[in-house]
């Protein structure tokens, strides 16, 4: 039996075990609901992280790392990375030098505890990620949050491509004001001048834009009370353009402009001006051309009717009205379209219809033909043809045009006659003629066709092909080879369409001048002229000419021979009166100095032309040699102005000198050009009468240099002109009484020409003459 001790010493440990298991019960349901809440809480943060826009990488102080699932697929590898050195890859992930970037930011967070920012693109991919780290709440762990912002990138690209466009349409607008041939300016909210264009400021004579802008310079004055900022006011408020034409001063002119006020919201009012005097002036010129126009179709033989669009007469001409026989008074009271082919029929001046409305309203259609012209041919009672021409017009109207044709179809039938009179006048031509189809047929002949190639009627009437009637004309030439010729000349006429000639001799001694010539049909047209007695003529010519150009031939060597010979003697005589004029022979008296001075201008004359003879011989016999230096063309015009000053004085002339630094130098030789400049200075003043003026012009441009020479003489007549080049040709009128060989200008010709240059003439009588050298750069 148990003792009451150990009754209460197992009451008291059952007591013990009961208040142990109670506490123990407690406790755990406790820890149960903390559990419960930690894992609602690890659920909810799990869904918020894993909901984030970013992924959560935890990376411990050994670097190992711990991260959702996401990173993988983000960095395009297979597995998550264990490590920041395991997010590069070869084909995917980051590169090498990114990872390591972001391996020395995370080591820098974990000793400093100092967060960064780094952004960097995935291999093999368009996405963009950037990574935060921040030390985590255990030292020497960091958290490192992912964000793709390869959208975020795209948008801002986007963006900021978007604000360079408009930043580039705001300059091109704002170039586009600037460069605008008119006024443009623009007011702020508080309607002062904020923006104006170099036009206002030249209008305004301002000094730039900003002085403008500070002065509040504004374009026109107040008008019928009416401000430039009260109208900017007006348009504001009433929310619409506001256009005005109000006189102003523009760059000091009075002019009358249109001024167009246009409101900006918030943003202000702008504005631009144009003259509108010029718009007015286009409307006078307008009117004056319809003006115009109507008195030239008044004048044309045609009649004119023009409808408006309205469809009523707004004019005719004189012709219409007597075409159609109707009365100025009725025709000013602008009758319309239909009264007017009303009025026609019954002036029998239309065409006979059964269906008169029906035909009435075919021609109303006429207004509604899209722009494209109609024409007619109507048949009038009483036999008249008249050709009518419907021009709808842009503003709606129409244009008539009545051509009476009846004259042409009666010349038409008097054609047919002409045909048959042509056709006997073809056939009895002294020529012989034949015409070739486009296929190379005989078309059409005449006798004398016939009769030269000896063929039959029935030969020809067969239309043989141009091949074939080659092989039986060729055994009547001399030559049977030069048969072809006249096909390939038929082929030329008929398919290039070029006219070709030639000669061909016929074996009973005749020859024959032809010509393929194309016709407008296709066709061609083959003639045949006899011209034997004309090459006998010719050989005739050709042998006097002959013996002409060899008795040429002598006298230029008999003149280049005396020339010389005339030198000895010339050298002589100069030199011994040189030595007279000198002393000498002992002083001589004033009259003989006086005669000694004239023996030495008359050697000095002499030996001139003499050499001028010369020249021509060795330009004849193409031994004259030119040097080919540069020459200044400034200094050598100087030179020969300064050469001809006395003899200019002498007369007296006025002799002007005008240099163009432009004439610079050419290639050439400077004696022979200097010597063409010198002859046609003598020979202007020469023929200039004393008082007149002699100008002296040199210029030119990157090819050519131009010299001038031009007077106020008498000028050359027509039937002179052509023959002033020849040798030994004077005109009748000249103002010198000493006498002039006519050698200067042939000689100064092929002075140019030697040159590779021009001398060109230009001279009407009474209006003086002026010649001009064009000289290349390069002869």
């Amino acid at each position: 039996m148990i003792s009451t001790g150990a009754v209460v010493a197992i009451a008291g440990a059952a007591a013990l075990w009961m208040v142990a298991a109670g506490w123990a019960t407690i406790t755990g349901l406790r820890r149960a609901a903390r559990a419960a809440i930690a894992e609602a809480a690890h659920d909810r943060l799990s869904e918020l992280v894993a909901a984030a826009p970013g992924v959560a990488v935890l990376i411990g102080p050994d670097g190992e790392i711990d991260a959702d699932e996401r990173l993988a697929d983000w960095l395009g590898l297979r597995q998550i990375p264990r490590s920041i050195e395991a997010f590069a890859g070869h084909d995917n992930g980051l590169t090498q030098e990114d990872a390591a970037a972001l391996a020395r930011d995370v080591a820098a967070t974990q000793r400093s505890g100092a967060g960064f920012v780094r952004s960097f693109q995935v291999n093999e991919s368009s996405r963009v990620l950037v990574a935060r780290g921040r030390p985590g709440a255990r030292p020497g762990r960091v958290v490192l949050w992912l964000f793709d912002t390869t959208d975020s990138q795209e948008e801002i690209a986007r963006l900021r491509e978007g604000g360079l466009r408009l930043t580039r349409a705001l300059d091109s607008l704002s170039a586009l004001i600037e460069a605008a041939p008119f006024p443009m300016w623009h007011r702020g909210p508080d309607l002062r001048l904020a923006v104006v264009n170099s036009n206002y400021v030249d209008a305004v004579e301002g000094a730039d834009a900003a002085d403008v802008i500070a002065r509040g310079l504004e374009l026109v004055e107040a008008t019928d009370g009416i401000g430039p900022m009260a109208a900017a006011a007006a348009a504001r408020d009433g929310g619409e353009p506001l256009v005005r034409t109000v006189p102003a001063t523009i760059a000091g002119e009075r002019r009358m402009v249109r001024i167009v006020d246009v409101p900006l919201g918030e943003a202000g009012v702008a504005g631009y001006a144009f003259d509108v005097g010029e718009l007015e002036q286009a409307r006078a010129d307008l009117g004056r051309f319809a003006r115009a126009q109507r008195v030239l179709l008044d004048h044309l033989s045609a009649g004119v009717a023009q409808f408006g669009p309205e469809r009523n007469l707004v004019f005719c001409n004189q012709p219409f009205q007597r075409l159609f026989a109707m009365e100025p008074e009725w025709l000013a009271d602008r009758p319309e379209f239909d009264r007017v082919l009303e009025r026609m029929r019954e002036a029998n001046r239309a065409p006979e219809s059964r269906d008169f409305p029906g035909w009435k309203n075919e021609r109303r259609q006429w207004f509604q033909d899209a722009g494209e012209a109609v024409e007619e041919s109507w048949l009038l009672p009483g036999g008249a043809h008249l050709r009518v021409l419907a021009q709808p017009l842009p503003d709606g109207g129409l244009l008539l045009i009545f051509e009476d044709r009846t004259e042409q179809i009666q010349l038409a039938s008097a054609r047919d006659t002409l045909l048959r009179v042509r056709g006997a006048t073809f056939d009895n031509l002294f020529e012989a003629i034949g015409v070739f189809a486009a296929d190379g047929r005989l078309h059409l002949w005449n006798s004398r066709f016939k009769d030269v190639w000896q063929l039959s009627e029935a030969e020809l009437a067969q239309h043989p092909r141009v091949d074939a009637l080659v092989e039986v004309v060729a055994k009547r030439l001399v030559n049977p080879a030069r048969a072809g010729l006249i096909r390939d000349l038929v082929r030329i006429a008929t398919v290039d369409r070029q006219q070709r000639t030639g000669n061909v001799a016929l074996a009973d001694g005749r020859n024959f001048e032809f010509a393929a010539v194309p016709l407008p049909d296709g066709n061609a047209l083959f003639t045949m002229l006899d011209v034997t007695d004309s090459r006998k003529m010719e050989r005739m010519l050709r042998d006097r000419n002959e013996a002409l150009e060899e008795a040429d031939r002598l006298k230029s060597a008999f003149v280049a021979s005396m020339s010389y010979e005339l030198r000895t003697p010339l050298t002589t005589i100069g030199g011994f009166a040189e030595m007279l004029a000198g002393g000498y022979a002992g002083v001589l008296e004033p009259t003989g100095q006086e005669y000694v001075g004239a023996i030495l201008e008359s050697v000095a004359r002499l030996g001139a032309l003499i050499d001028d003879v010369l020249d021509l011989t060795d330009f004849e016999a193409g031994g004259l040699a030119l040097e080919g230096e540069a020459v200044d063309l400034a200094a050598l015009v100087r030179e020969a102005a300064a050469g001809i000053a006395d003899a200019a004085k002498a007369r007296p002339l006025e002799l002007a000198v005008e240099v163009d630094p432009a004439v610079s130098t050419i290639t050439g030789d400077a004696r022979r050009l200097r010597q063409a400049i010198d002859h046609l200075l003598r020979n202007a003043i020469l023929y200039t009468p004393a008082g007149g003026r002699v100008l002296l012009q040199a210029g030119g441009d990157a090819e050519t240099a131009r010299i001038v020479v031009s007077d106020n003489g008498a000028g050359i007549p027509a039937e002179d002109r052509d023959r002033i080049f020849q040798r030994f040709h004077r005109a009748s009128d000249v103002a010198d009484s000493r006498p002039a060989a006519g050698l200067g200008l042939p000689l100064t010709r092929q002075f140019v020409q030697a040159h590779g240059g021009t001398l060109e003439l230009v001279s009407e009588p009474g209006e003086g003459t002026t010649f001009i050298i064009n000289l290349p750069r390069t002869a």
